[in-house]
């Protein structure tokens, strides 16, 4: 039996009749089996395709990227998801469109969905806006398609919002499933998600926040480190302290980056803004006041400067379990006297995961293509099961 029929088999065993025709926005907005759908679909798709075989399920369609903020992974890995489904990818470029002469969201979310199946979205840079876009535009959509304007109503995915980056925390935890042998192998595992210095300014909350409301899931113990004032949203705290008492794991906090690594199996020092932080500049942003952005920046550039001993350093990194903790990060990392003088981690480091890395990012792709499938096939078990039973080569060697 190859791998894909025993994923077929798995996903037959899961609820996820919710997922035909839905979209995804956040991860715990999803169940445990919706869950492991994304990742028995993923690995399908991916055995599949190392195996050359064709997994286009669709003959025609669009796959529409609107990145609201700058990309590679994610915006390579949405492309290669809908070209491994079949589709053809257009990019929304707002500053191209009539959205700057005022357009609306309702119709600019109808005018680009005549032909498209999946909507990808990245908006993530003001807090308490992302997910509400994204959420305005799926409500535009389902308008649309009641009102007999589209022919189908596409599915948004969420690429990066305000609140989480599930594309993101999916391929990081496939990634981390693997390397350990299976889900089964991750409970009791200790995962440090800490805050890491950074020269620059204003960086997302959504991948820590990723992190701690979906790795709680698997009974894995959590610890969140920041210096005191880089605070993430208070309601995914909550989410990731429910999802630990419910799963047997646990979630915890520390002001201390040493605390967090300590017998760590898993690290991922990442820089972020503080939730404060990210209000006020959503708050000045809406008032126009960009004076005021540039006072906030320096002050929050400067108070950055004043942690610069949150490095993922050899020193650091000897802490771990065995000194050989996984190291994640979601990329590009600021690595320090290489893309900047002082940053996140120290060279030696990231030079020595560099592969595990590259290879933590390769699952995206997948990942994306598996939220699609998911969405768009009624019966993706017996879709998978007559891709391989085709056998269609991809291409001749």
């Amino acid at each position: 039996m190859s791998k894909t029929t025993e994923l077929a088999a798995k996903l037959r065993g899961l609820d996820i009749q919710n997922m035909y025709e839905n979209d995804f926005f956040l991860t715990w907005d999803k169940t445990d089996d919706e869950i492991a759908a994304v990742f028995a679909v993923a690995d399908a798709l991916r055995d599949l395709r190392e195996r050359n075989i064709s997994t286009k399920i669709f003959d025609s369609g669009l796959g529409i990227s609107n990145f609201r903020d700058n990309s590679t992974r994610t915006r390579f890995s949405f492309a290669s998801a809908c070209n491994l489904l079949g589709l053809e990818v257009q990019d929304l470029d707002e500053g191209k469109s009539q959205i700057a002469h005022g357009e609306t969201v309702r119709e600019t979310a109808n005018m680009i969905s005549f032909m498209a199946d999946v909507i990808g979205i990245r908006d993530d840079m003001y807090i308490g806006k992302g997910h509400t876009y994204q959420q305005e535009v799926v409500d535009a959509l389902k308008e649309g398609y009641a009102d007999g304007v589209l022919e189908q109503k596409p599915t948004l995915v969420n690429l990066q919002c305000d609140i989480d980056h599930p594309t993101q925390t999916l391929a990081d935890l496939d990634h981390v499933i693997h390397y350990f042998g299976g889900v089964e192998n991750l409970k009791g595992k200790k995962v440090a998600m800490t805050w890491a210095y950074s020269p620059s300014y204003g960086k997302p909350l959504s991948v820590p926040q990723g992190v701690i409301g979906l790795f709680t899931r698997f009974g894995m113990d959590v610890v969140l480190a920041h210096p005191e004032g880089y605070d993430v949203m208070p309601e995914v705290e909550e989410v990731a302290k429910a999802n630990a008492a419910k799963n047997g794991g646990s979630f915890t906090k520390t002001n201390d980056m040493k605390e967090a690594f300590r017998d760590a199996d898993i690290v991922y020092p990442k820089s972020w803004a503080s939730f404060a932080a990210m209000e006020k500049r959503t708050d000045l942003y809406g008032k126009g006041d960009f004076e005021g952005i540039d006072k906030l920046e320096k002050e929050l550039l400067a108070e950055n400067a004043t942690h610069k001993d949150w490095e993922c350093t050899e020193e650091m990194m000897s802490l771990t379990k065995d000194g050989r903790a996984l190291y994640l990060h979601c990329l590009p990392a600021d690595i320090t006297d290489v893309s900047c003088k002082e940053g996140e981690v120290a060279a030696s480091v990231f030079d020595r995961y560099r592969a595990p890395l590259y290879k933590q990012a390769s699952y995206k792709p997948y990942i994306i293509a598996a939220m699609i499938f998911l969405a768009k096939v009624k019966d993706p078990a017996k879709a998978i099961e007559e891709l391989e039973e085709k056998g269609k080569e991809r291409k001749a060697y």
